[in-house]
């Protein structure tokens, strides 16, 4: 069980990891080698086991998962919502919980260390307006390089055409700190986001009942 005051160490920067083993001992800022697979995992599904399993086989490494609890855009997660995404890794996986959003922060936090990630992903992590500019983007970059990280990227299926890492534009100069896992070592054609409305239309409606 995570407690409270495990949390706050981490929001408030005393502590930039914890790591979580399937048997449920905790390891403070010593996550395990491998890459890093670093979402939201609500839930967790094929989907994220097919992608890291498609890395294990292209690295021959291990491929851990990290759930962010600071999100850049949704703010942070709560104790129960942590418990309860934790709880799916039990007796499975390694996870990693860390309050580092932007993977310039993750860099730092974890140098050397390739990262997983799928094409939407990516195409926010390419973009300058999320970053507020191009010359603060290319900065970003140049300091995940200079932490000698990396991203495997996967294809998505959007709008019925299946996006790749050919379909970004990459910042110049860093196009080698991306690779791409090729589309016969993993495709999946479902999100988080349509497993959570199936669920929600599965769930029985007991008003008036």
């Amino acid at each position: 069980m995570i407690h409270a005051a495990e949390l706050a160490d981490i929001l408030n920067g005393r502590v930039g990891s914890l790591t979580i083993a399937p048997d449920g001992t905790l390891r403070i800022d010593d996550p395990p080698p491998g890459a890093i697979f670093p979402g939201s995992f609500n839930p967790l599904h094929e989907g994220h086991i097919g992608l890291q399993r498609a890395v294990v086989v292209m690295t021959g490494q291990p491929v851990h998962f990290e759930l962010t609890i600071r999100n850049a855009d949704k703010g942070e997660l709560s104790l129960a919502d942590i418990e309860r995404r934790v709880a799916q890794f039990r007796g499975r996986y390694y996870v990693i919980l860390a309050a580092a959003p932007l993977f310039v922060q993750k860099a730092r936090l974890y140098p050397g260390r390739a990262f997983v990630l799928g094409y939407d992903t990516a195409l926010r992590l390419v973009s300058p307006t999320y970053y507020g500019s191009y010359e603060a983007m290319q900065a970003a970059f140049a300091a995940i390089a200079a932490a000698n990280c990396r991203f495997f990227v996967a294809g998505r299926l959007i709008d019925g055409r299946f996006c790749t890492l050919a379909d970004l534009n990459l910042p110049i100069g860093y196009e080698k700190l991306f690779i791409p896992i090729p589309e016969h070592l993993f495709r999946r054609d479902i999100s988080s986001t349509e497993l959570r409305s199936r669920e929600m239309s599965d769930t029985p409606n007991t008003t008036n009942k």
